[in-house]
């Protein structure tokens, strides 16, 4: 059993922020197991109360998983003293303990989870769990079969180690390219330095899936979503 303060109870689910439920509680609009409960520090039950805020049901969650598609010139960080912050595109009021799962380069797009599940986030980091990320390129230079075997076998981009096995696929060869590459590791800048490797440049990175979370097409850049249930058991099932 685990007991929170009300206010605390109604803020962590994203209802306000403390001051804001605290009026919302004092104005009677919250009820405990049916009775009106007016006092912020009343402590309730986690797993066994029933909380209502306007007569609506509030499950607390311990964990929360969010879906953001990350714009360009946002910075993969919680906090920074001068960038925008992947945090600072979510609603208003969410809980305070979220984090990205990773990072993605500043000028970079597309898929980032956010969450307060540090196993599930260790478990997707890890070296040894060899997740895959998909990402689209825009590839400044014509893309050939040379390069997808270069990638295939792993690319020296000047570390101590050249790099996991990569699966490029080319989608247009041109001297404006596109592709779809999927790599299972996060090193540094990776992506646009196995194709400098190879001599070319990345000119547009966009990432479109991790793992079997898969960007929703729906979100603009800069919107999120909480995952659907499916999506967390996906997550969860894949890395028991």
């Amino acid at each position: 059993m685990s007991r929170l303060r009300l206010d605390k109870y109604l803020a962590d689910m994203g209802k306000g922020t403390r001051t804001q439920v605290k009026g919302m509680i004092r104005s009677g609009r919250v009820t405990v197991n049916g009775q009106v409960i007016k006092t912020a520090e009343w402590k309730v039950d986690t797993e066994q109360d029933a909380i209502l805020l306007d007569d609506q049901p509030i499950r607390y969650e311990t964990m929360e998983y969010w879906m953001l598609h990350k714009p360009s010139g946002v910075v993969s960080a919680t906090t920074d003293a001068k960038e925008k912050t992947v945090l600072d595109l979510l609603p208003d009021a969410v809980r305070k303990d979220l984090f990205p799962v990773g990072r993605l380069d500043k000028d970079t797009e597309g898929l980032l989870l956010i969450t307060n599940d540090g196993a599930l986030a260790h478990r997707l980091l890890s070296p040894r769990s060899h997740v895959d990320k998909m990402y689209y390129a825009k590839i400044q230079g014509k893309v050939t079969q040379a390069d997808a075997e270069l990638f295939a076998r792993g690319v020296d981009i000047g570390d101590e180690k050249p790099t996991l096995p990569a699966k490029l696929e080319i989608r247009k060869s041109d001297q404006l390219s596109e592709i779809l590459i999927t790599i299972q590791e996060g090193r540094y800048h990776q992506i646009k330095r196995m194709f400098e490797a190879a001599g070319k440049q990345v000119i547009y990175l966009k990432r479109l899936s991790m793992g079997p979370l898969v960007l929703d097409e729906q979100l603009k850049a800069g919107e999120a979503r909480r995952l659907t249930g499916e999506e967390r058991n996906q997550l969860c099932h894949f890395y028991q």
